[in-house]
């Protein structure tokens, strides 16, 4: 395969057909996948607590990928990348940066949804040179309220979701209206539409780690937003019971360059998922403006 025909392999593929790949940082691997179009400025997906390369909705990856080039990417010690989970937020900003970094890319636009958004606000903070856009899903502000129960209310689904045996994200992403479990059946069935190469789930160390990060950024004093004066679209459900829906609001008043999609009725933390079509619009409109 030529170099150029090499360079555009990923346009037609499906996310769940995209090859893992590695980078390595000071002999870490970070592995990811990408798929879209290279034209354009890439977007960089940015995930939430526990999850890993498979845990990214196809529709919104692929929904996003039609027009742009998608990166998703697995953060030190998460999955299949090397080291040692950090246990901070800002730590896990910088591994980001690096990661972005060694793919050679000098200016992005950022995804983060929920433990994501906290890192892309740290990175939009400290390297506004490096970011175009950034679009917050399910997240907030550092001191925002609630934040620092995610810890509890995290522990305490994962024991509900053994004893039922069911998936936590049932319990945690979406509500517990009729509707509410339907679109989480429907979620849960799409994360196995990838069948071969997939990721590792994450190791208990490396989920205690981002735990600690997310104790920590809820506890932490509020941060002067002002400063972040990208254009950012926000995104929630109006029912977040992980990072309660009112710091969506929160951010929207002080972020000064934002736009607010109105929150996803019936809809929880897992509310871009839920509303994928939805969202993906409003996100491209927003990534093309």
């Amino acid at each position: 395969m030529s170099a150029a025909q090499n360079s555009h392999a990923h346009e037609a593929l499906l996310f769940k057909d995209a090859p893992t790949r590695s980078v390595p940082i000071d002999g870490v691997p970070f592995v990811y996948r990408e798929i879209g179009p290279d034209a354009g400025v890439p977007l960089i997906m940015l995930h939430h607590l526990s999850a890993v390369l498979d845990n990214w909705d196809p529709r919104v990856v692929d929904g996003l990928a039609a027009r742009r080039r998608v990166i998703t990417f697995d953060n030190r010690g998460v999955g299949a990348s090397g080291g040692s989970t950090p246990a901070t937020i800002e730590a896990m900003a910088d591994d980001a940066v690096q990661f972005i970094d060694a793919l050679g890319l000098d200016r992005v636009d950022l995804l983060g949804l929920s433990m994501g958004g906290f890192i892309a606000q740290v990175i939009a903070e400290r390297h506004p040179r490096l970011i175009r856009k950034i679009i917050l899903a399910g997240t907030g502000p550092a001191g925002g309220p609630g934040i620092n129960k995610v810890t509890g209310l995290t522990l305490s689904v994962i024991l509900k979701s053994v004893l039922t045996r069911q998936d936590p994200k049932q319990f945690l992403f979406f509500t517990n209206s009729a509707h509410g479990r339907r679109e989480a059946r429907a979620f849960l069935e799409r994360l196995k539409e990838r069948t071969r190469d997939r990721d590792r789930n994450i190791s208990l160390f490396s989920f205690a780690a981002q735990l600690k990060a997310i104790r920590r950024w809820g506890d932490q004093t509020p941060s002067d937003l002002s400063v972040i004066a990208h254009p950012a679209l926000l995104a929630n459900g109006e029912d977040d019971r992980m990072v309660p829906s009112p710091n969506t609001l929160d951010l929207a008043r002080r972020l000064p360059n934002s736009e607010l999609i109105p929150p996803y009725r019936d809809a929880g933390h897992g509310g871009i998922f839920q509303y994928h079509d939805e969202f993906v619009a409003s996100a491209l409109r927003f990534l093309q403006a």
